[in-house]
């Protein structure tokens, strides 16, 4: 009995090292390797914090590049999915109504040409990027609402297009707070 409760013992002291002292400093430094070593980097303009350029924001004005949807309402407290399948009546209501959303704000736009990411929430409901071409199908319409030429705009998504990290990890990307500000400060 006594050995093994000794086992148990050093079962256990070996557990709480490796899990609670070990495992959370190898991913801390990870972390020191991603960008900005894992930490938020705020964004301020004219001495004012907007926003933070690794959550997302709710952009849905015609004047601006619309955001990717949030499960979570954009509330970085708390992240998450919707947890409902794609088969789930509620869920495929939730994607129907942001169709019907954009098609309505985006005239002249077929319903498949629509990129998934423009009516579904991401996983951690809080993804601040789009694909480039997320972005560029909405050029037409904010080119009407602002009277900027449309080349200007692509121009402009391509210069806010992020390459995949080391030029092999993830998709190319466009990060909607920097691209909206960018796009504030065009004459």
């Amino acid at each position: 009995m006594k050995s093994q409760l000794f086992t148990a013992f050093k079962l256990t002291f070996l557990c709480l090292l490796l899990f609670v002292v070990i495992y959370p400093l190898v991913l801390l430094g990870f972390a020191k390797l991603a960008p900005n070593q894992g930490k938020v980097k705020f964004i301020e303009r004219q001495g004012k914090i907007v926003g933070a350029e690794n959550v997302g924001q709710k952009f849905d004005q015609d004047r601006y590049f619309n955001s990717r949807p949030s499960a979570v309402n954009y509330n970085a407290a708390g992240s998450g999915g919707s947890n409902k399948g794609p088969s789930n009546p509620d869920y495929l209501k939730d994607v129907q109504a942001r169709i019907d959303t954009f098609l309505v704000h985006n005239p002249g736009i077929k319903k498949s040409e629509i990129p998934s990411e423009l009516v579904t929430a991401s996983g951690s409901g809080l993804d601040p990027h789009l694909s480039p071409a997320g972005a560029l199908i909405q050029v037409d319409r904010i080119a009407l609402f602002r009277h900027i030429s449309k080349e200007k705009l692509v121009q402009l998504v391509d210069a806010h297009t992020e390459k995949p990290l080391l030029g092999l990890f993830g998709p190319e990307r466009v990060n909607i707070l920097k691209l909206n500000l960018a796009l504030d400060e065009l004459k």
